[in-house]
């Protein structure tokens, strides 16, 4: 808001998001001058909060930033030893051979870890390097300068009054203003959609494509648990209603990670992917392994499913893209995070280059160069064809002709498919309802299989009920007029914390957001076939709050 007054204060670079990339990124600036003046802003409670991933973490990222982590105490205790990957059938499982993969799906020399207390070490490593970290910090708004470039953001807005107004116990935040301003805020980024929006960085890409992670943490039964086990699954319960799979990872302390992702480019509005994730740990050889033990924890996010097409242009006047909020996950090894680090890297070196050079609030040309004819550009370039062949040809066809074409890349770095597009976005996919049937599924057993509202109670999420409500609806009567008899109000379903319902009472369906669910997890703003729902800040330190994820 322009007539507000606010504080400012002067960083060399400003960094919105401590994820990975964002923290790679403040620490390899300060590698490289000890006195670059260097501001990492979050949104989260604490460093990791927010942080939800896998995660099986290829440390080629942190081996290219922190060479001696081993050394300082990095927490990757628990070492890949046994790789297994399943095709699953209802009442039973057919095993993948590892033999004819190629070798970028090898987890060996990979770690479980819990990426938040990767990112909670991480931080550590850059406040001993001077680095400023300012946890609890939502960045509301980007600030830009007299000739159209970013030039920081607005952070630290408090109490605003419910209708979004500035009232008497408002705290209107200040602007912290960069030479350049690094936008880590990871899938879906409220900042960076601006950005891509205001300097059409998507323009020339492939559409973005996602997909929508749920995952818990267990406790299991110590005669279970095989620490560094690594499972991959696909196939049941999804079947042809979505593409998407699941994972299961012993980690250390007889602790599992659970998982299953959706695809969000399904076409029935009629699936649940929160229901299918529950379906899933009643597979026979899911339930035997759980059976006895105890869920922890729960969250969810979405995931970028794009791929080397979808990445948008990464650099606008005065800032750039890292990590996954360009997009720079590696699908079929559901691996981000190193590309994510590697990204911070880059953009980190860029920026130093400029600074030195007497630059500001330009375009860091040679970071978008680093990035596409570098390490990650590699590592996306060789499977951009897996999940535009899953989509278009389905799973058994694409299991053939994409590990075909991972081969090919990988031996004679060419594709015989050249680079495949992805069609339609996500929220362009969903079809209406006369097209399809309903899907009957079973109730939660409160032993395996849980409820929303009881799981989301385990992400320990929590927003100040009296702010305004941040998951802003362009039309408030879109989702009853239109959701509703077109597609069955889908956000009834495809969001994990049930934040959504459509209510009927005397005077009929009504839309209900009980905004104080959400886990931030941004598939509403993605997968609303009308487009009428924007994701944006709460206030700071709002949300879930993951202590292992």
């Amino acid at each position: 808001m322009a007539d507000i007054e606010r504080e400012a204060m002067e960083y060399d670079v400003v960094i919105v998001g401590a994820g990975p990339a964002g923290l790679s990124a403040a620490i390899r600036l300060k590698q490289l001058d000890a006195d670059l003046d260097v501001v990492v802003l979050e949104k989260g409670s604490e460093v990791g909060a927010h942080i939800l991933s896998g995660a099986v973490l290829d440390p080629s990222g942190l081996d290219a930033l922190i060479p001696d982590w081993k050394e300082k105490g990095a927490p990757l205790n628990t070492e890949v030893n046994e790789d297994n990957f399943y095709l699953l059938g209802e009442a039973g499982q057919v095993r993948i051979p590892n033999a004819p993969m190629p070798p970028l799906m090898n987890n060996h020399g990979n770690y479980i870890v819990s990426m938040g207390n990767v990112c909670r070490w991480m931080a550590e490593q850059a406040e001993e390097l001077g680095v400023e970290i300012f946890p609890g910090m939502s960045c509301s708004e980007l600030v830009y300068g007299d000739t159209g470039e970013v030039k920081g953001v607005v952070a630290g807005v408090f109490g605003l009054e419910e209708d979004g107004s500035y009232g008497p116990n408002t705290e209107p935040g200040m602007e912290l203003h960069g030479k350049y301003v690094f936008l880590s805020e990871g899938v879906r980024g409220s900042l960076s959609k601006e950005v891509i929006a205001k300097y059409d960085l998507q323009s020339g890409k492939e559409v973005q494509k996602y997909g929508v992670g749920m995952k818990e943490i267990w406790e299991i039964d110590p005669a279970k648990h095989k620490e560094g086990s690594v499972t991959h699954t696909m196939g049941w319960p999804l079947n042809s209603n979505a593409g998407g799979g699941s994972f299961i990872y012993h980690l250390e302390n007889n602790q599992v990670y659970v998982g299953f992702v959706v695809h969000l480019n399904y076409k029935n509005p009629h699936v649940y992917p929160y229901m299918e994730f529950q379906r899933f740990k009643h597979h026979p050889m899911v339930a035997e392994l759980l059976e006895g033990g105890k869920r922890v924890a729960y969250g969810a996010r979405a995931i970028t499913e794009g791929g080397y097409q979808s990445m948008p242009k990464l650099t606008f006047p005065g800032g750039a893209l890292l990590g996954c909020s360009a997009g720079m996950l590696n699908v079929p090894r559901i691996k981000g995070n190193h590309n994510a680090m590697l990204s911070g890297k880059a953009a980190a070196e860029a920026a130093f280059e400029a600074i030195k050079a007497g630059r500001s609030a330009d375009e860091l040309t040679d970071y978008e160069a680093s990035v596409r004819d570098g390490e990650i550009g590699k590592d996306l370039k060789m499977v951009r064809n897996v999940k535009p062949m899953w989509s278009k040809w389905g799973l058994t066809a694409s299991l053939a002709l994409g590990g075909l074409d991972m081969w090919t890349n990988n031996l004679f770095g060419l594709s015989f498919f050249g680079t495949l597009g992805h069609g339609k976005s996500d929220a362009d996919s969903t079809e209406e309802i006369s097209k399809h049937k309903p899907i009957d599924y079973p109730k939660p057993d409160g032993v395996l299989s849980f409820d929303r509202l009881t799981n989301v109670s385990f992400a320990a999420t929590n927003h100040e009920e009296s702010q305004p409500c941040h998951l802003r609806l362009t039309d408030a009567d879109t989702p009853i007029k239109v959701n509703l008899p077109k597609f069955a109000e889908p956000a009834q379903r495809y969001c994990p914390a049930g934040v959504y319902e459509v209510v009927e009472d005397d005077s009929g369906p009504r839309f209900v957001v009980n905004f104080q669910n959400c886990v931030h997890c941004k598939t509403c703003d993605i997968k609303d076939p009308s487009q009428n729902i924007t994701w944006t800040t709460p206030q700071g330190g709002d949300g879930p709050n993951y202590p292992n994820m």
